[in-house]
């Protein structure tokens, strides 16, 4: 192997990275499927504890709106599930048809998606609880602020590292 792949025509990026598209590509589907992993743990954490919650006595003692919440909620959770578990799909249907790069933007879209729909998800249940048991403007005092730190954690505060990343790039 070159000392210097830089020039080599197999390696399609001066990224410092001594690797192939297609070992590329297998690098980032495996981030992708560990990536998936720890979301999908606790999507099934979070849609066992909203199934229980239907064969609880006090589920009788719900109120409509709250009904309608936890059915939204329920639906929510399956649905992040169905969108996390559909690279691995893809990627079932498209095995050793050399088709990894585009598993892996698919993967990556997929992941994106079960993020949101797991953010509001996290919220909705905690919210959702707070409701049951303490009532009132309950809801929304767990609301708010867990959607703030959402929205700090997972978006700004990696907007802001990505633009310093790219300042720094420039400077070099």
């Amino acid at each position: 192997m070159p000392a210097d792949r830089d020039n080599d025509p197999h390696d399609d990026r001066v990224d410092g990275r001594d690797e192939t598209p297609e070992e590329r590509a297998d690098r980032n589907w495996s981030e992708v499927l560990q990536e998936l992993r720890v979301l999908q743990t606790g999507t099934q954490i979070l849609t066992g504890f909203l199934l229980a919650l239907a064969f609880q006595p006090a589920f009788s003692d719900l109120s409509d709106a709250q009904r309608g919440v936890y059915l939204g909620l329920v639906v929510l959770s399956a649905l992040s599930s169905i969108v996390a578990l559909a690279p691995v799909a893809l990627h079932r249907v498209l095995f050793q048809q050399r088709a990894k790069p585009a598993v892996v933007r698919y993967g990556h879209v997929g992941l994106v998606t079960s993020l949101l729909l797991v953010s509001v998800l996290l919220v909705g249940v905690v919210a959702f609880v707070f409701d049951v048991v303490l009532g009132g403007s309950a809801f929304w005092w767990a609301l708010i602020p867990l959607a703030l730190l959402i929205l700090v954690l997972w978006l700004i505060a990696p907007a802001i590292i990505r633009v310093r990343l790219r300042a720094e790039g420039n400077r070099r």
